[in-house]
């Protein structure tokens, strides 16, 4: 409700000021003491050997740098994603950078890996007490030439490994140049390759498993899900995320903003996003766990994910239009039976 009411203020600023301002009011009233803690839980799920308390996560990019693990972990969150993150700090592409098109309940961002690279973010993980479920993405810095980019992947593998409860590899932001074309044929096959060599030299070194997933983007035809689902089996990772951001403008081209560069989330994501799950778990067959997120603004498109074959989803731009209330409402939906749904404020 609270959320309802300052939305509109908030939707007058600019969308990085606003993002900015809102986690400053968030960490404030944390400190004061203000903020109530949301525990929510249901029938404890096993993903990729990971026990999650609830299957609703918060998707990379709310949090590039995990500076706000604390006041996130109390908005009820089953598992908490941060990233991407990239070896070297970086500023990303110049602003403005994120356009809102509120007539689509849908945001835009060109936003490029724009992060204050990995040795920060481990540093700011050290200094969190959040002690629940935690994805870190890594990505490559823009700098870095394509053919080069699998040394930026093992660098952020390797130095967010013992600090993860599993590692997002992030291929599919249409923010970084021809970032994309390493979902394909031999570039995937030979990323898949090296990273899952690296990961298990370092599940040797330091006597643990750290599940790695590859996270998709959504503009992919049938043919070229099948050759990633391939791979992916054929490589042992141990789960995908559907999706990213979308280039398409299909059905928002009439709209203010809506022709600005970068990658489109919100409402228009939504069915992309979910027939790319149900293809993928077509091909898939449960045999490498899918993580659905992409324009999921209520509990029944929450549902509509799981439905086509997800078993846990994360949430982005549904909080920038709903609030922190939606966490609570989707698992409270997605929990069916009421016994094994707690909410404790």
């Amino acid at each position: 409700m609270l959320y309802t009411l300052l939305r509109p203020l908030l939707f007058k600023l600019d969308p990085e000021f606003a993002h900015r301002f809102t986690f400053s009011a968030i960490e404030q009233a944390s400190r004061l003491g203000l903020l109530k803690h949301a525990a929510i839980s249901c029938q404890p799920r096993n993903v990729m050997g990971l026990t999650f308390s609830n299957p609703v996560g918060l998707a990379a990019g709310l949090d590039k740098n995990g500076e706000h693990l604390d006041v996130l972990a109390s908005m009820g969150f089953g598992f908490i994603e941060i990233g991407t993150v990239t070896p070297r700090p970086q500023p990303g592409n110049p602003t403005p950078r994120i356009f809102r098109v509120p007539e689509a309940n849908a945001i835009i961002n060109r936003l490029g890996f724009n992060n204050h690279g990995v040795d920060q973010l481990v540093e700011n993980i050290t200094r969190s007490n959040y002690q629940g479920i935690l994805g870190i993405n890594i990505g490559k810095n823009f700098d870095t030439p394509l053919e080069k980019a699998t040394d930026d992947y093992l660098i952020g593998l390797q130095r967010v490994y013992c600090h993860a409860h599993y590692v997002t590899v992030n291929i599919s932001s249409p923010n970084t140049k021809d970032l994309r074309q390493l979902q394909f044929a031999d570039a995937l096959d030979q990323l898949l390759g090296d990273l899952k060599s690296e990961q298990t030299k370092l599940a040797q070194t330091h006597g643990k498993y750290v599940p790695m997933v590859i996270k998709i983007a959504p503009d992919l035809d049938g043919k070229q899900i099948e050759s990633i689902a391939k791979l992916l089996l054929k490589h042992c990772i141990d789960g995908v995320i559907a999706t990213n951001t979308t280039i398409s403008r299909v059905g928002v081209e009439h709209l203010p903003l809506a022709q600005e560069g970068g990658g489109l989330s919100g409402a228009p994501l939504t069915q992309l996003a979910t027939k790319v799950i149900q293809q993928l778990h077509h091909f898939l067959q449960d045999a490498i766990p899918i993580i659905g997120v992409g324009g999921i603004l209520s509990a029944e498109d929450a549902q509509e994910k799981l439905n086509s074959g997800a078993s846990l989803i994360q949430l982005y731009t549904g909080l920038i239009y709903y609030g922190p209330s939606l966490v609570k409402d989707i698992a409270k939906a997605v929990c069916v039976d009421s016994e094994d749904y707690h909410l404790q404020q």
